[in-house]
């Protein structure tokens, strides 16, 4: 029987404000409140809380058969926290019904995975500690940023107790292979890979309301058969995309909301399900392993890192900012540590991809990639400042961590000896009140 596995993205980043070089030293505060504050209610009105209230009422239509998966980013969950509280209510909804499950990712929607394995791994664990709070789940399936996958970041998520991951369904990596079985990481069989069908997730998010299509108008009806048509032996469709296609990226004026609310129906009459991805698991076995040596990604048409990691503006920014990721990790700081998160969302080496520019693009704040990699870095100039003042870069990682020890070891003596004095001076008062 064949299934459909339907995952969004939830993720907007902290968009920094326009920080020119003379600010550097004397404002550390890096954001722009107003923007970030009306993108994020802007998005939540056309797409996140109609959204919610439509599929949760399809899992109620449908008794429970309809199932869905989410991977909200931390940095998106904290603003909605802040601006629109309203749409983390309607995933609490979502999450009761039993139908939906949350997914584990880098807590900033990072790169940490191909550059800090540390920080990589005290996200993931920071990001399911937040959707276990909000939500009452403990992911137990992995999605990474973009869903950017390599036989190494296989390991590592296998290294931390997943079972199975979520990546893109590249040509490149499937060669003759179909995205609609369930595949293993060829370094570690355990993991197993279920990879997005790009044409059927793209068809949706790209070409739903494009009259130009040679496939217009897309209707539920015609999207079930393309499935039902596939050979019996692809038992597992991923449609995997932005949350956003529902209301922002295809408004509603277009009909998505309409054409997923009829997709059920038209499903369930040919005998095709709805799973999520700790389902799919659990029912299928992997029909081979799938070997992917370099990383891979489900954005632009090569599908690789190119996006984030493409050019020497994008390579200087992303080497600068990870290059004191182990100093920032012994700060206590608070506004640090928070800085730090927020500067780490991939979106912001997106801005300076040189492929989208020169030109304006309707996802960046800027004019061109150069005005937002001088940006970012006039902002990491002044954060790195910060770092040093507290850990100076003339004094390497390996001396810092044994001062720190050190220090540690004698705050604990020292809280020790404390415990014993009190516990000395409680003893003698007992002694003087039996004398």
């Amino acid at each position: 029987m064949k299934t459909i596995c339907f995952y969004f993205q939830v993720h907007q980043p902290f968009r920094l404000k326009r920080y020119r070089f003379f600010d550097i030293g004397s404002d550390h505060y890096y954001y722009d409140d107003f923007s970030n504050e009306d993108i994020i209610r802007r998005i939540a009105d056309r797409s996140f809380l109609r959204a919610n209230a439509t599929l949760l009422e399809m899992i109620k239509s449908y008794n429970g058969k309809f199932k869905i998966a989410f991977s909200l980013s931390g940095v998106v969950m904290e603003q909605l926290e802040i601006y629109v509280p309203e749409v983390i209510d309607g995933f609490k909804e979502l999450a009761k019904t039993g139908c939906v499950e949350f997914l584990a990712e880098t807590y900033a929607h990072s790169l940490a995975s191909l550059m800090d394995p540390d920080e990589f791994k005290s996200q993931v664990k920071a990001h399911s500690d937040k959707i276990e709070l909000l939500f009452g789940q403990r992911p137990k399936v992995f999605r990474n940023t973009e869903l950017i996958y390599s036989d190494d970041i296989g390991e590592l998520v296998s290294s931390m107790g997943y079972k199975m991951m979520i990546t893109e369904g590249a040509k490149h990596v499937l060669g003759w292979r179909s995205p609609n079985y369930l595949y293993s990481s060829a370094v570690n069989p355990k993991l197993t890979l279920l990879m997005r069908n790009f044409k059927f997730s793209d068809d949706i998010s790209f070409r739903f309301s494009n009259y130009d299509w040679n496939e217009y108008p897309l209707v539920a009806d015609k999207f079930i058969n393309w499935i039902d048509a596939l050979p019996a032996e692809e038992q597992v469709i991923n449609v995997f995309m932005n949350y956003e296609t529902l209301g922002s990226q295809q408004p509603a004026e277009t009909g998505i909301f309409e054409f997923f609310k009829a997709l059920p129906k038209y499903a369930f009459d040919k005998k095709i399900g709805y799973s999520t991805p700790s389902e799919i698991a659990n029912k299928l076995k992997p029909a081979c392993q799938l070997p992917v040596p370099y990383p891979c990604s489900w954005a632009g048409e090569e599908r690789d890192i190119s996006p984030w990691y493409g050019n020497i503006l994008q390579k200087e920014a992303v080497q600068k900012l990870y290059e004191i990721g182990e100093r920032v990790r012994m700060c206590e700081d608070r506004r640090i540590r928070q800085d730090w998160i927020y500067l780490q969302s991939s979106d912001h080496f997106h801005f300076m991809s040189t492929k989208t520019f020169p030109g304006p693009s309707v996802y960046s704040p800027y004019e061109n990639a150069y005005d937002a990699f001088n940006n970012y870095m006039n902002v990491l100039s002044d954060f790195k400042t910060r770092v040093d003042a507290q850990f100076p870069s003339t004094i390497d990682n390996e001396e810092l961590n044994a001062l720190l020890t050190t220090i540690r070891n004698q705050g604990i003596e020292i809280e020790h000896l404390q415990k014993k004095l009190a516990a000395t001076k409680i003893s003698k008062e007992k002694k003087k009140k039996l004398e």
